[in-house]
């Protein structure tokens, strides 16, 4: 998909950015079709794999860069790079100065007009709201602009909240809203939407009910008074860092709150991996895996609400 919001972001520090997109792929490729890279003079976000096939793109986008325009290259991996992937990948490589619109990004590799098949889907995707799945069709190249779907909300922006917005900004169907009491308290965010505020607690109503929120504040009080306010609000998941004797202490207090124990389960405490140890960064690999695992998420949850 086509993600808008990098592209704005490498704008700010190139007047020109080159776009590397996985076009199509014949047999075995070190990545999807859709997956993208932003190059620009001393900067690149996302990658195409494949090291030796990165490697040359990124060379043929930075020369393209000064001229502007567009070039389609099919690779062979084996004849070409000598990598043992044994399929062949086929990479548009486009120069961009402003951020297109529109919720699907179609244009032609060579110039060709638009053939049926594209207005036919960029008709289905203005009138009904179906997004195509992206492709190289009939010469042109058709993206869907990446929307994520994922509403994310961390509570916290100490050691542990700073690697989790970390590890997961990258994941693009994550949309990510940093909540902590004052501006001073947020390093550098890129795709994380920053929300200071004195009393993180009052900012619960303006969280979707099927956001997932991960509490991760300096403060007991303030992490229990989220988790009542979440019980009350609703929400999809929610993760509390903390040990079980934390979460026991927590279980006992919400119940007198008056929640009931079912509602009170659907929080998860501890959160991450515990095998992984307490590193922050080793917790939000550990949060990170559970997010894209729900079936590893659910096999970690069923000993800790037991206890």
């Amino acid at each position: 998909m086509f993600d808008r919001a990098a592209l704005r972001s490498a704008l700010t520090d190139s007047p020109r950015v080159a776009r590397v997109v996985v076009a199509a792929v014949e047999g075995s490729g070190p990545r999807e079709v859709g997956a993208a890279m932003l190059l620009w003079p001393g900067g690149q976000s996302g990658t195409i794999g494949g090291g030796t096939l990165e490697h040359q793109a990124s060379q043929n986008a930075l020369a393209l860069l000064p001229q502007g325009g567009s070039r389609l290259d099919r690779i062979p991996l084996g004849p070409a790079l000598g990598q043992c992937c044994g399929g062949a990948v086929t990479l548009l490589t486009e120069v961009y100065d402003a951020v297109p619109d529109g919720p699907v990004i179609a244009r032609p590799t060579a110039g060709q007009p638009m053939p049926l098949a594209v207005k036919r889907l960029l008709a289905a995707a203005r009138g009904q709201g179906a997004h195509p799945p992206t492709q190289l069709l009939q010469g042109w190249m058709v993206e869907p602009v990446l929307t994520p779907t994922r509403q994310v909300w961390i509570w916290g922006a100490g050691h542990v909240g700073r690697a989790l917005v970390h590890v997961l900004h990258p994941l693009p169907d994550l949309a990510l809203t940093w909540v902590d009491i004052a501006p001073d308290r947020f390093p550098d965010a890129p795709n994380a939407r920053i929300l200071p505020t004195p009393d993180p607690a009052l900012a619960v109503p303006l969280a979707p009910k099927d956001a997932e929120h991960l509490i991760v504040t300096f403060s007991h009080t303030l992490d229990l008074e989220l988790c009542h306010r979440l019980l009350t609000h609703s929400f999809a998941r929610c993760g509390l860092i903390g040990s079980a004797t934390k979460w026991a202490r927590f279980r006992s207090r919400l119940t007198t709150l008056g929640h009931a124990p079912d509602q009170i389960a659907r929080i998860t405490c501890p959160i991450g991996d515990p095998s992984l140890g307490k590193h922050p960064q080793a917790i939000a690999l550990g949060v990170a895996a559970q997010m894209l695992c729900p079936r590893a998420t659910q096999a970690l949850e069923a000993p800790r609400r037991s206890v």
